[in-house]
């Protein structure tokens, strides 16, 4: 079952994505806000309350649904559920026209579409980055969205579906990274949505949580790419990036397509958001860049066509598993 679900989910949002603020995702932030005011104490205790009924609770329901639709009518409507449930969660159309929008414009020439676009999507100053930078920043954030939005999705859910639990999986991840993420950025922006406490539990949960699909999602670039420069990259400088999960997956993708990586990149992340533990000076930028070739407009290619390639990797596996379950 999970393999056709993952499957129509897919085709559909393709041909019809969900709108910029859709109600599902209006709903999400609503629901993130109210916890926060209501829970959140600034005790460290109070924020891992909170966080567990921004993620857990909506876990808890769609698990809750499933068992009514397979015990109340059967698994054809459950089927339906787990494509409804993960069309909302799981999908490149979400993030991909930023992509899109940005290699249009540099193939174009138009550095300063491409600058304003970029600047647009990740909330960074971009106005004075050379084209190699603007093409290394798209590089890091599409690969990292890719993974949250359909790989990190993809781990989860098919693990936990494989347990009965449903479409489980799918919320869980993306409620811990959406909060993680949307409570640090709306504190920083108004100075009173949530606490310290409530932004380091969600934080730490979010590095639990998204340790493993990191890895699998490092694994597969590296299995669909160049292995070995992958698996060293891995190794070897991932510790070069601030945060460790996604420095396992922006290493091994750097020597999955031999692109450098790093670097000045960071400057804008660490700007946003520094991390005590992994500081770098202006004249360490280079020292902590992995190897490879400077950044080009044809890497942009090689990343669209790494990231399907692990796509039809993962669907061949789950096919796989799915036919020897019917056969078993």
């Amino acid at each position: 079952m999970s393999f056709f679900a993952i499957l129509f989910a897919l085709l559909i949002e393709q041909v019809r994505p969900l709108a910029p603020g859709n109600p599902f995702h209006t709903g999400l932030r609503r629901w993130a806000r109210w916890v926060s005011r209501n829970f959140d104490a600034g005790k460290p205790h109070h924020g891992w309350v909170a966080w567990s009924l921004a993620t857990v609770l909506p876990s808890l329901l769609t698990l809750g649904v499933h068992w009514l639709l397979v015990w109340g009518l059967g698994w054809p409507f459950a089927v339906l559920w787990h494509v409804a449930v993960l069309y909302v969660t799981l999908g490149f159309r979400q993030f991909s026209h930023h992509f899109t929008d940005i290699r249009d414009a540099l193939d174009e020439g138009d550095e300063t579409q491409a600058r304003a676009v970029l600047a647009r999507w990740q909330q960074v100053d971009a106005a004075d980055l050379p084209r190699s930078e603007i093409v290394r920043h798209v590089i890091e954030y599409s690969v990292l969205a890719a993974h949250r939005h359909v790989f990190g999705v993809l781990a989860w859910y098919s693990v936990l579906a494989a347990f009965g639990l449903g479409p489980t999986g799918a919320v869980f991840y993306r409620m811990s990274e959406f909060v993680s993420r949307y409570w640090k950025y709306k504190s920083n922006a108004q100075n009173q949505l949530a606490s310290p406490a409530l932004q380091g539990a969600a934080a730490s949960a979010w590095m639990v949580v998204d340790w493993l699909p990191a890895r699998l999602t490092a694994l597969s670039f590296a299995v669909v790419g160049s292995f070995e420069e992958a698996i060293d990259g891995w190794r070897n400088y991932a510790q070069r990036f601030p945060s460790d999960n996604d420095g396992v997956i922006l290493a091994a993708t750097a020597g999955a397509v031999n692109v450098r990586l790093g670097g000045e990149a960071l400057r804008a992340s660490f700007a946003q958001a520094p991390n005590p533990g992994f500081e770098a000076t202006a004249d360490q930028q280079d020292s902590i860049s992995t190897p490879g070739r400077e950044p080009e407009v044809a890497h942009l290619r090689s990343i669209v066509g790494l990231v399907w390639r692990s796509v039809v990797m993962w669907m061949v596996l789950l096919a796989l598993l799915t036919m020897a379950r019917l056969l078993g």
